[in-house]
């Protein structure tokens, strides 16, 4: 059972951390992996795909960690076998973080240089894969950043969005253990917003957090407050997750500046609750914050958690950033499964000791820059 303590405290400590695996990404034994090795690094927050498999692979690694928490002290690590929140993430309306690119590979020409393939951050696009001899864009992998869409020679790939249909996922992931839900949404969509919110709140006391995930656009504030007044029943706990560049923070250290502006923007204005920065967070991003002077201080501490969340950002989510990090040991990890058995099964981190903790070494490299 998730212990409360630890997730919460760190948000009122101002070191929440939470990892995003991406409210479209499905690749079921990376997000099985990611949430094993930020958890045992010590991750408050898992944000995963409201889809009740991608949900279940998530707990599943929710369900082994602990066994490893004495292993894990040994070699150093901090984790003592708390469990963080599990969050899905919802849509009230059209949002480059719930779409897929597409293409038919049929038509691409045998001497197309192939730039989608190299961009492909989730090596989602792949040509003549040895195995299978598939080509294309492999659905479950891919999560919507949108960067091969204007590399392609022959403007052939599209992208496909789809909305959250809460009425029927709802009572289901309401009932599996879901600690928190996050809602993406943008200036102007207060009615859309409101109609999501009406189907999520008859589980809004059960939910231990509660994000409202938004870019900048002329007339946040307002529409963020409108949005706190709407809220009802009002949340245990509230976040302002203020997504700077969505799906960038892989690209390159400067992607971070946009997240800092915006969660400066917000902060100013005083919303209750805490404010998380995401959308081109990376290992840049807690330098950055501290040479702003946004993260708490230790003259900080002498106040209480409501005046602090007003003076400080609370935490950050890192989403592309943290998974390229670890993509080397989860390639490798696919890479076993094709060599073990012509018939494709799944090979578990927790089952090659080595890359678990080379893993949990490089996600603890991440977690323990806002951590310390």
């Amino acid at each position: 059972m998730t212990d409360l303590f630890v997730p919460l405290h760190s948000l009122k400590q101002a070191s929440w951390f939470k990892l995003i695996c991406g409210a479209s990404y499905q690749h079921l034994p990376a997000v099985r992996s990611l949430t094993l090795a930020y958890t045992l690094a010590g991750a408050d927050c898992i944000d995963v795909a409201a889809d009740p498999a991608v949900i279940a692979a998530a707990q599943a690694a929710l369900q082994v960690a602990p066994t490893l928490a004495k292993e894990a002290q040994q070699r150093g690590f901090s984790y003592k076998g708390n469990l963080p929140f599990l969050m899905i993430s919802l849509n009230d309306g059209e949002d480059p973080h719930f779409r897929k690119a597409e293409f038919d590979p049929t038509l691409c020409p045998v001497n197309c240089p192939r730039p989608c393939e190299k961009v492909c951050p989730a090596q989602a696009i792949v040509f003549h894969r040895r195995q299978d001899n598939f080509s294309g864009v492999e659905s479950q992998k891919c999560y919507g950043c949108g960067r091969c869409i204007p590399l392609c020679p022959y403007d052939r790939i599209y992208t496909s969005s789809y909305m959250s249909t809460p009425q029927a996922i709802a009572p289901m992931v309401m009932s599996a253990g879901v600690d928190a839900v996050e809602i993406h949404t943008k200036v102007g969509r207060l009615a859309e917003f409101h109609r999501l919110w009406q189907v999520i709140a008859p589980w809004a006391e059960q939910l231990k957090v509660l994000a409202i995930s938004c870019p900048d656009g002329e007339g946040l504030i307002d529409y963020l407050r409108a949005i706190y007044e709407l809220i009802n029943p009002r949340p245990h706990t509230l976040i302002w997750q203020t997504d700077g560049r969505p799906m960038s923070g892989d690209i390159g250290d400067g992607t971070t500046l946009a997240a800092v502006k915006l969660g400066q923007k917000v902060l100013s204005a005083k919303l209750p609750g805490y404010v998380q920065l995401a959308g081109g967070t990376n290992s840049y991003t807690v330098a950055k914050l501290k040479a702003m002077g946004l993260l708490r201080s230790a003259e900080l501490k002498v106040l209480s958690a409501e005046s602090y969340s007003h003076h400080s950002i609370a935490g950050i989510a890192y989403g592309s950033y943290a998974r390229v990090l670890l993509s080397p040991i989860l390639e490798q990890l696919e890479n076993k499964e094709v060599s073990n058995t012509n018939v494709k099964a799944t090979v578990r981190l927790e089952e090659q000791p080595d890359l678990l903790w080379e893993a949990v070494e490089l996600a603890h490299s991440l977690v323990s820059q806002l951590k310390s």
